[in-house]
């Protein structure tokens, strides 16, 4: 039986039905999945501890649910494209049955390697089918993968490597990246000098760059799996076993393992790509993300491949060799649902419309938007030019720690509204509470969101160190799990997601988010891109800080700054106006596309001591630019 909700009535009941018996109506979703042994109890939770558990004392594996699940019905189907860098090498086409092949035969080479169920193993691979295998495989003899992104430096890679005391890494000789050729042995080679718990390296030989192989410790991909079968029977897990660990990037001290476990996963992840997607059987679907973050886990490989779709990965980035890159690829695939970042359209909407003209996006139904609020101007250019105003924009709402997506239209099925997260999935229960704890009820309220039921994906704990887990999420609000974002309720009932709440600036007692004022600073034609944050203000407690991307044709800084100051006077309010703009090359990003705000809230507030680790950076040279452009020195 499917549980994909078809229309708007349909949702409103299965939504009342999740409040009203979320236990049950888990149950009866769970129950299309292929179980070792039922569960004895839905869900037991506290939200004090937290102690969370799902589908208590099931057995499965989650890759049986993959294949063995369906494989009769749809074995030659392609479940993943693979784009390369280099449009001009060949894509691979891998079909359910060669994925099953492929992956058994990993499973047993990382038994032959010494690979048990509960090791954890680290993936730092560049974006290619066998990142997608490797994650598989591990889930398929019981192994807790962790993926790093294969940009992330040698320092932050040893971090993560001591943090969960892996005992194998899986990576490659090289990746290509836009023009770049990185040599990510070297990397690994490097971090292996500070970690002692890694026994064996597999190494997929991709770019063919010399690289070096420590006898006894690194193996070629190729070897391992040379004289291994492709028949491997699952291990069999418990449904709160470990899948995997991910390390939210970008806080300052010791990376945070976000935990996410088997069965919960499995059955969200699942759902809420049928949901929110639309996905129908013979679609071409595309997430742009990378491996290496959440997206990548749960709406590249989980979510699509449970699904039995045919999911896109792509190994480039959007801007190279051109910058209709994306458009190219969409025409070429006939892809039907398009999932990216709004910083990606952000940049490429500063391309303006010519790389588009060669390419209809005739086969898209839906869009989608992931990573961070997207601000209006983005989200119309984005739903006018690349959805041709008729596809349905997706703009969801979740976390790493959530494993799924938490608010977000239904694509075709709920309503649109330009920058609205809109209603939550069902079995989502969001509520906004003020500074003081106090729910705030009805509509046209702001505050802070929180969850107050658990859904099968939440995070289960911080890997090695409950205590954090505790102090970070479920300790603003006790019986609550703490998003750190601020939200907005409209007239009409839908979600508005304003960032993080500490990006929400109280000018004079007046609070604003800042994503707010960068939507007005963005209508001025000259703008591409903004950040706003709060700095200490000897009179207003809080002034407005703004660092902006220009286009600088025939102005100067000081003409920019004023207009940019009045722009966001008229469209908000005087209350609004920047204290201070900084013209700026570019922002500080992690590799998913987040603005490092902490960074430039250090910055504006003259304080660059202790800016934390920032070569896991996208652009850590931004950095240094931007203190030298605000008159500071580092020490």
């Amino acid at each position: 039986m499917s549980h994909k909700i078809k229309t708007l009535s349909e949702y409103f009941q299965e939504y009342k039905k999740s409040l009203d018996q979320p236990e049950q109506f888990w149950a009866q979703i769970a129950e299309e999945f292929l179980w070792k042994k039922p569960w004895d109890k839905v869900l037991s939770w506290d939200f004090v501890g937290p102690d969370i558990k799902w589908f208590e004392n099931a057995k499965l594996n989650l890759t049986e649910n993959i294949f063995e699940r369906h494989i009769d019905t749809h074995g030659e189907k392609t479940a993943i494209i693979w784009e390369p860098n280099d449009p001009n090498e060949a894509e691979r086409r891998i079909s359910y049955n060669e994925l099953f092949a492929l992956t058994c035969q990993f499973s047993n080479a990382l038994e032959s390697k010494g690979i048990q169920k509960g090791d954890r193993v680290i993936i730092y691979m560049p974006m290619i089918p066998e990142a997608a295998i490797a994650m598989l495989a591990c889930a398929r003899v019981g192994a807790v993968h962790s993926v790093v992104f294969a940009g992330f430096s040698s320092t932050a890679l040893a971090d993560r490597i001591n943090d969960c005391q892996a005992k194998m890494i899986l990576t490659s000789d090289g990746n290509f990246r836009g023009a770049k050729n990185i040599d990510v042995k070297a990397v690994v080679d490097e971090a292996l000098e500070n970690t002692h718990s890694i026994e064996k390296v597999i190494v997929y030989q991709r770019t063919n760059i010399d690289v070096t192989m420590k006898p006894k410790r690194d193996f070629w991909w190729h070897e391992v799996i040379e004289n291994e079968s492709k028949i491997h029977k699952a291990a069999i897990l418990d449904s709160e076993d470990l899948l995997f660990i991910l390390y939210t990037s970008g806080s300052t001290g010791k990376p945070k393992g976000v935990v996410h476990t088997t069965a919960g996963y499995m059955v969200y992840s699942h759902y809420s790509f049928s949901n929110v997607f639309q996905y129908d059987q013979d679609d071409v679907y595309w997430c742009t993300a990378d491996v290496g973050w959440i997206t990548g886990h749960s709406y590249i490989v989980y979510g699509p491949l449970l699904e039995g779709a045919t999911t896109l990965m792509f190994e480039g980035v959007p801007t190279y060799p051109h910058a209709g890159r994306f458009w190219e690829i969409i025409d070429k695939y006939h892809v039907n649902q398009f999932y990216t970042a709004p910083t990606a359209i952000r940049a490429l909407q500063a391309y303006g419309l010519e790389p588009l003209e060669p390419y209809s996006l005739e086969s898209l139904k839906v869009i989608g938007s992931v990573g961070e609020p997207i601000n209006e101007e983005a989200w119309h250019w984005y739903h006018d030019n690349i959805g041709k105003g008729k596809c349905p924009l997706v703009d969801t709402w979740w976390q790493t720690e959530t494993g799924g997506i938490m608010i977000s239209p239904l694509a075709g099925i709920t309503p649109n509204k330009p920058a609205h997260a809109s209603l939550p999935l069902p079995g989502i229960q969001p509520i906004i509470l003020d500074a003081e704890g106090n729910e705030l009820k009805g509509n046209n309220v702001e505050g802070n969101l929180c969850i107050k039921f658990p859904w099968p994906s939440i995070l289960r704990t911080t890997y090695g160190d409950h205590k954090r887990c505790k102090e970070t999420y479920f300790s603003s609000y006790p019986g609550l799990y703490f998003t750190g974002d601020g939200v907005k309720r409209d007239h009409d009932g839908y979600l508005r997601i304003l960032g993080r709440v500490d990006d929400v600036i109280n000018v004079s007692g007046h609070r604003m988010g800042t994503a707010e004022v960068e939507n007005a600073i963005n209508e001025h034609p000259k703008v591409i891109e903004s950040a706003v944050v709060g700095f200490p203000h000897d009179i207003k407690g809080q002034g407005i800080y703004a660092y902006v991307i220009c286009d600088m044709d025939n102005k100067t800084d000081e003409q920019l700054t004023q207009e940019i100051k009045n722009t966001v006077r008229k469209i908000i309010g005087p209350i609004a106006k920047p204290d201070a703009v900084q013209i700026v090359p570019g922002l500080p990003k992690t590799r998913s596309g987040k603005i490092m705000r902490r960074i430039l809230r250090k910055v504006a507030s003259k304080d660059i001591s202790n800016l934390g680790d920032i070569s896991t950076l996208l652009n850590p040279e931004i950095v240094n630019q931007i203190i030298n452009g605000a008159g500071l020195e580092e020490d």
